[in-house]
This record gives C-alpha cells, sequence and structure tokens, in this order.
C-alpha cells in the first residue's frame, strides 16, 4: 500500500468526542430531540441521507443509508432518493421533508431557501411538534456537516474506527 492509499485509508482528524468532550453531549440531545417519535425514522434517515448527497460526503451518505435499510426502507426508495421528485416510491409528507431539506442546503438566487409556500405544504403535513422535530433533523445532520467534510471519518466503520488515531 502506497502512502497516498494508507493516509487515505485514515480520517483527517483524531476522535473528535475525545479531543471536544462536549459533543457526546451535544450529538446525544440531538439525538434524543430527533427520536421523540413524531417523525418516522425512515423520514429522518431520508432527509440526512439527501443532505449528505447534496453535501458530497460519502460519510453520511453510507452512514444514513445504512440507518435506512436499519429502518426497513425499500431498496428502491434508498436508491431513489437523490432523484426523489420523479420517484414514485415516497409519500406526500416524506417529499415535503426532501424538499425542506434541499431549499435549506440550496441557495436559491431568485429568493428566499424556504418560502412561505413550501412551509404552508409542510405544515399540513406535520404538526407543530412533529415540524420542529424535522428542523432539528436537518440541523442536527448540518451540524455535523463540517465534521464529516472537514475531518473525514471513514464510510462504514464503528465510531471507535473511523478516526485516526
Amino acid at each position: 500500500m502506497t502512502t497516498i492509499e494508507q493516509h487515505n485509508r485514515q480520517s483527517r482528524l483524531p476522535n473528535p468526542a475525545v479531543l471536544v468532550p462536549e459533543l457526546k453531549d451535544i450529538g446525544g440531545a440531538l439525538y434524543k430531540a430527533t427520536g421523540n417519535g413524531t417523525i418516522p425514522q425512515t423520514t429522518i434517515s431520508l432527509v440526512q441521507l439527501r443532505a449528505g448527497q447534496i453535501a458530497g460526503s460519502t460519510y453520511l451518505t453510507v452512514l444514513h443509508t445504512g440507518n435506512l435499510r436499519k429502518a426497513g426502507a425499500s431498496e428502491e426508495s434508498i436508491t431513489a432518493v437523490a432523484s426523489w421528485r420523479d420517484a414514485p416510491y415516497f409519500t406526500a409528507a416524506e417529499r415535503v421533508a426532501l424538499e425542506l431539506v434541499e431549499s435549506v442546503l440550496t441557495p436559491n438566487p431568485s429568493g428566499e431557501r424556504v418560502p412561505d409556500e413550501l412551509y404552508a405544504r409542510a405544515s399540513e403535513q406535520y404538526e407543530d411538534q412533529a415540524l420542529a422535530t424535522l428542523i432539528m433533523a436537518i440541523g442536527q445532520v448540518c451540524f455535523f456537516l463540517p465534521l464529516a467534510l472537514i475531518g473525514k471519518p471513514l464510510p462504514g466503520l464503528s465510531p471507535a474506527e473511523q478516526w485516526r488515531k
């Protein structure tokens, strides 16, 4: 194995939870907030997978693809997340959730990212607590995006194995 190959098989950072121990508390609180039962785990993972795809993070796409499988999502729906707009595998609630995460993460040259019309459609699909939970699920993945993109944890490995020693 070459030096470059060896370097590519480790993350850029050591375990950030060791470097900044408060990260465990923050991550745990976010996990608890999004796991309050108002949004199906499949919807949370769909949103977080789409965020990883938009950001171009292999680590997050592998992680959330696995989470979708664990939550019982079909292979067709997992495969179609990137092209969800014309895929028949998603409910109206899932579609508006995917549209919300895209709106948050994608600049809109013609106006605000989340227009009133999109918020109104989201409010039709989700009660206030569920919508707040969905927003927190988007925030949760966005909180970890810089760590995934800058630190480059290794996809598919346990938390103990994914960081440089």
